[in-house]
C-alpha cells in the first residue's frame, strides 16, 4: 500500500517499503538506547552525542515521562522485555518528584500519564495506576475556580506574577484528567479538563486559528490582563509547538469529551499549520518569525503529525485526506531530512528548538517520542497511550 500527497508541485510517496525500513532503524537504534540508558531519564544530548541524566539533575523536569513513554511504545510494538524493563525502571525513579511538592507544575500529565498511566494501560500494574492518580490530583489541584484555568507554573517567570499564567501545552496534559474521571466514575475531572479547554479555546485561539503561547488571566476574575510570547519570537507570533500542543490537544478533548467545539477548534489550527510550512512541510520554530535565522523545529512537526493523523481518524470520509497526508509529508520529510541513525549519538531527531530566544538545533527526547508514536501508527499497532 502506499499513500500520495500533493502540495503545489511536491508530491511524497510513503509505501511499506519505506515504513519498514525506518521502524527497522528505530527499533535496532533504540534497542541499544534502552540498555545503555537504563537507570536514567533522558532530556537531551545537547551539542554532544550522549544523553544527559535529568533524574541526577532535575527529577521534577517536565519532559521526564517521555523516556518511559517512548519505552512503552517500543515494548507495545515488538513484546520485547528489554523496553518493558527500561520504562519500569524510568517510572520508579520518577517517584522522586513526588517527593518535590514545590516543583511539581501543570506537565505532571506529560510525566505520569505516559509513563505510570502507560504500564496500567498495558499491564494493569495497580501501583501506575496510584501514581498516575496521585498525578490527576495534583493537576486537578491547579485548577483556578473564580480563573476557570489551570495554573501552568510555580515560580515567577521572568520576574512576572505567574498566578494567572495559563499556556497553550495544558492541552496535552488534561487528558491525564478525563483519564481520571473514566477510571473513578467522577466526572468532577472531566469538568475541570472541559472547563481549561473552553477557556484556551475562547483566549488562546486567534481568529485565523494561530496561537498564543501564554495568556495571563487575572486570578481573581479570569479575565485577560496580557498575552505573553513565552517561547516564541513575540507575544503576537505564531511559535510552531504551542501549534502542535494546540492540534493535538483539541483533537483528545474531542475523543475523550465527544464536544465539537474541540474538533472544529482543532481542524482551525491544524489548518494554520498546515498552510505555515506547507512550503517544504519541515516546521521553523515559529511561524511569524524573521526569515533569518533559519530555526527550525523537528518536535513542532512531529507533535503535529500525530495529532493530524488522529485528527483525521475522527472526521468524515472526504476530510480525512488532507489531514493524513499533510501528516505523512511532514513525518517523511522529517526523518529523511533530520534524523540520524548512527551509532554515535543516543538521539534519533536532530534540528529541534526549546524556543526562539535560544537560537539554536538541538536534540530533544520528546522529539523521539512522538517519531514513534507515529511510526506506530503507520505501522498499525496503535498504542494510544493519550
Amino acid at each position: 500500500m502506499e499513500w500520495t500527497h500533493l502540495c503545489g508541485e511536491n508530491m511524497v510517496i510513503i509505501d511499506e517499503k519505506w515504513i519498514d525500513d525506518i521502524w527497522a532503524k528505530l527499533e535496532k537504534k533504540l534497542s541499544r538506547i534502552a540498555l545503555s540508558k537504563r537507570g536514567t531519564l533522558p532530556y537531551t544530548t545537547g551539542k554532544g552525542k550522549s544523553y544527559d541524566d535529568k533524574s541526577k539533575s532535575d527529577v521534577s523536569w517536565w519532559t521526564n515521562g517521555f523516556w518511559p513513554g517512548m519505552m512503552w511504545l517500543m515494548y507495545d510494538a515488538t513484546k520485547k522485555e528489554e523496553f518493558k524493563i527500561t520504562a519500569e525502571n524510568a517510572e520508579a525513579l520518577l517517584d522522586d518528584a513526588f517527593k518535590e511538592y514545590n516543583n511539581l507544575h501543570h506537565d505532571v500529565g506529560f510525566m505520569w500519564h505516559i509513563s505510570a498511566g502507560a504500564n496500567y494501560k498495558l499491564t494493569g500494574n495497580k501501583t501506575s495506576y496510584l501514581r498516575n492518580m496521585y498525578a490527576a490530583n495534583t493537576l486537578a489541584a491547579r485548577y483556578n475556580l473564580k480563573g476557570g484555568y489551570i495554573r501552568a507554573w510555580n515560580n515567577n517567570w521572568d520576574g512576572n506574577d505567574e498566578k494567572g499564567f495559563a499556556i497553550i501545552d495544558c492541552m496535552m496534559n488534561i487528558p491525564l484528567l478525563y483519564w481520571a474521571s473514566r477510571e473513578t466514575g467522577d466526572d468532577r475531572y472531566k469538568y475541570i479538563a472541559m472547563s481549561h479547554a473552553d477557556k484556551t479555546l475562547k483566549y488562546h485561539v486567534r481568529d485565523d486559528g494561530s496561537v498564543y503561547h501564554i495568556v495571563n488571566y487575572n486570578p481573581e476574575t479570569g479575565d485577560v490582563d496580557d498575552a505573553l510570547g513565552g517561547q516564541g519570537f513575540d507575544k503576537n507570533s505564531s511559535w510552531s509547538r504551542g501549534q502542535a500542543w494546540a492540534i493535538y490537544g483539541f483533537t483528545l478533548s474531542y475523543i475523550h469529551s465527544g464536544e465539537n467545539r474541540y474538533l472544529n477548534t482543532a481542524k482551525k489550527v491544524a489548518n494554520y499549520f498546515i498552510a505555515a510550512c506547507c512550503d517544504d512541510f519541515l516546521p521553523k520554530c515559529d511561524f511569524r518569525a524573521p526569515a533569518e535565522p533559519v530555526l527550525y523545529d523537528a518536535s513542532a512537526g512531529l507533535i503535529a503529525a500525530n495529532g493530524l493523523i488522529e485528527l483525521s481518524r475522527v472526521l468524515p470520509e472526504y476530510e480525512k485526506a488532507m489531514y493524513y497526508n499533510a501528516a505523512l509529508r511532514i513525518i517523511k520529510n522529517i526523518v529523511d531530512e533530520f534524523a540520524d541513525w548512527s551509532d554515535d549519538s543516543d538521539a534519533i531527531v536532530t534540528h529541534c528548538s526549546v524556543c526562539y530566544e535560544a537560537q539554536q538545533h538541538l536534540t530533544l527526547v520528546y522529539a523521539d517520542y512522538f517519531l514513534v508514536e507515529s511510526m506506530n501508527k503507520l505501522k498499525g499497532v496503535n498504542t494510544f497511550l493519550w
